[in-house]
C-alpha cells in the first residue's frame, strides 16, 4: 500500500497526482482556493472547510469557503477575535481543537464556533520558503473528527496549495505589471502626441503628477488615457 493510501479514506496517490494537475493547471488564484477546499471536502473527514490568505499590510482575505459557517467563522476573527486561525499564522502551526466545547484557550471563539454546530476544528498553516501565505481551515460537526491520518493528509494538501497560491500570486502580479506598463506607455504616447515631447519627459511629467496627486503611477495612466486629463495637482 502507498504511504498515501489512507486507511478509512478514499485517497490515494493517484488523487494527489491528480490534485497536483489540478492546482498547478488552475487559470487563477480563485480557481486554485476553489480546488483546494473542494479537494479537502473529498479527501479529508470535515463538514466544511476555507482558506484564508494574508494580503497586504498583513490583512486577511477570504476568497474561499464550502459554507458560509466558514466565511462567519473568520470573519469573526477577522475582526479581532482570538482563535486558532491567528495562531496557525504566527506560529506557522497545525492547530487541532478537538472539541469546541472543551476549549478554553479561546473562549469567546470557542462559543462562536459551537453556536454554528461546529464541534472539532484542524487549522493548517500555508507555508512556503517566503513565510506563510495562509491558513487551511478544516471544519467538522462531529467530536474529535480530525486524528493522526487527517493530520498527515492535511499537511500534504497544505503543502501543495502554498505552491500552487505562491504560483497563482506570481502570475497574478506579473500579468499586473505588464498591464501597468502597458498603460503608462499608452499615456506616455498621449502626452508625447500633444505636447511634442519626448518618452523621457513623458515619463516625467506621469511621475510628477503621480507624486504630487499622491496617486499610483498606473492609476494616473488610467486617468488620462480614460479623459484625456491629468489628475488635478
Amino acid at each position: 500500500m502507498s504511504m498515501l493510501d489512507v486507511p478509512g479514506t478514499s485517497l490515494t496517490a493517484h488523487k494527489f497526482a491528480q490534485l497536483a494537475l489540478d492546482l498547478h493547471g488552475s487559470g487563477g488564484m480563485e480557481e486554485t482556493v476553489d480546488a483546494v477546499v473542494e479537494f479537502a471536502l473529498q479527501a479529508l473527514d470535515c463538514s466544511h472547510a476555507g482558506v484564508a490568505l494574508i494580503v497586504r499590510n498583513g490583512r486577511l482575505q477570504i476568497p474561499a469557503t464550502t459554507d458560509p459557517v466558514v466565511a462567519e467563522i473568520y470573519a469573526f476573527q477577522v475582526a479581532g477575535g482570538k482563535g486558532p486561525l491567528t495562531e496557525s499564522m504566527r506560529d506557522h502551526s497545525l492547530v487541532r481543537i478537538r472539541d469546541t466545547a472543551a476549549e478554553d484557550r479561546w473562549p469567546e471563539w470557542a462559543e462562536k464556533v459551537r453556536s454554528l454546530g461546529v464541534r472539532s476544528v484542524l487549522d493548517v498553516p500555508l507555508t512556503t520558503a517566503d513565510g506563510t501565505v495562509g491558513v487551511l481551515g478544516l471544519y467538522s460537526t462531529e467530536l474529535d473528527a480530525f486524528g493522526p491520518d487527517e493530520e498527515a493528509i492535511a499537511h500534504i494538501l497544505a503543502r501543495h496549495a502554498s505552491v500552487a497560491v505562491s504560483s497563482a500570486r506570481r502570475e497574478e502580479n506579473l500579468a499586473q505589471a505588464v498591464d501597468a506598463r502597458k498603460l503608462v506607455g499608452l499615456a506616455m504616447g498621449i502626452l508625447m502626441e500633444r505636447y511634442d515631447l519626448d518618452e523621457d519627459q513623458a515619463f516625467s511629467v506621469l511621475r510628477r503628477y503621480s507624486q504630487d496627486t499622491n496617486t499610483k503611477l498606473r492609476d494616473v495612466a488610467q486617468q488620462l488615457i480614460e479623459t484625456r486629463k491629468l489628475p488635478h495637482a
